[in-house]
């Protein structure tokens, strides 16, 4: 009985899984049809949930599926591979749609 108590408070203790982003500042983006190049190829992650792309502000953001991951390199290897030069990348938590609606105050 106390090992069963145990695995249960040890479990509702442990970190809780959410889905992260990672947010780029991406250089050369100048028209719509490099927004959707950027987007369609990180679209065709596995790892991915979402995409958001800003023309406007040049950011690119790739919100992760629950519990997964793609290394900053690997993210900022596939913009340089269609382009384009990344200027910031980092690992947020937030949402993709969290970081649109930030973008758009």
């Amino acid at each position: 009985m106390k090992k069963i108590v145990f695995m249960l408070i040890a479990l509702s203790f442990s970190a809780p899984s959410y889905a992260a982003s990672i947010k780029a500042e991406v250089n050369g983006m100048v028209c719509a049809f490099c927004a959707k190049g950027i987007e369609k190829k990180l679209n065709a992650l596995p790892q991915s949930q979402n995409v958001f792309v800003d023309l406007k502000n040049h950011i690119v953001v790739l919100e992760l599926k629950e519990n997964e991951n793609v290394p900053l390199e690997d993210f900022k290897a596939i913009i340089k591979d269609a382009g384009y030069d990344v200027s910031a990348a980092e690992v947020v938590d937030k949402t993709a749609a969290e970081i649109k609606a930030e973008i758009a105050k």
